[in-house]
């Protein structure tokens, strides 16, 4: 991947919501599992503590997670409420060809807490800005590979049924799902942007 100033500008612009996915996707998943590593590896954290941790489900661990949130869903929600706002959306889910777990560890950032007593209530707000960030780097590398994504946050309905599946570490708290996958509607939807001048403040003595 080129990592000129104007491939990165345009990565970012192509960064957006996809929902409608397939699972024929032709990207090799040593390059998927090489973006979920360098993420992790490179993303900025609280004090380089790394709490930041990653599960990337693919293929038929991928449908089996989904499979899950739909049974979760179904017992935990009122069934009209399923039916109308849940079940479509899982099953749409479901058809892509991965999804990525991220979670940060809660003894690595109860350490750092503890080292460091003065900040140590700022830690969970920055343990937030970092799993955002290790998010964001993910999303932005797989749509430079040509894949759609979308974020999801199913927990924490499925939390314990998760750890479970895949034998998660107690201390790691579940933050999002990023599913990913082929396109299968348009590529780039449009939206509305405020006016930049309102968001932005450059000053330059």
């Amino acid at each position: 991947m080129s990592t000129s100033k104007s491939s990165l500008s345009e990565a970012f612009k192509a960064r957006g919501s996809l929902h409608a996915l397939s699972d024929d996707v032709d990207v090799p998943d040593a390059v998927i599992q090489d973006i979920v590593r360098d993420a992790v590896l490179h993303s900025p954290s609280p004090f380089n503590c790394q709490a930041g941790r990653a599960v990337a489900l693919l293929r038929v661990e991928h449908k089996k997670f989904w499979d899950l949130a739909h049974e979760v869903a179904k017992a935990t929600v009122a069934p009209p409420v399923f039916a109308k706002a849940y079940e479509p959306r899982i099953k749409m889910f479901r058809d892509a060809y991965g999804t990525i777990l991220f979670y940060e560890s809660g003894t690595v950032l109860k350490e750092v807490g503890e080292q460091r007593p003065v900040v140590k209530d700022k830690i969970p707000q920055w343990s937030e800005h970092a799993t955002g960030m290790l998010q964001y780097a993910v999303w932005v590398m797989l749509c430079n590979e040509g894949l759609g994504v979308n974020l999801q946050h199913y927990n924490p309905m499925v939390d314990a049924a998760v750890a479970k599946e895949w034998n998660i570490p107690d201390d790691w708290s579940l933050k999002a799902q990023m599913v990913f996958g082929k396109p299968a509607g348009p590529r780039f939807i449009a939206k509305e942007f405020d006016p930049v001048e309102n968001r932005v403040l450059f000053f330059d003595s």
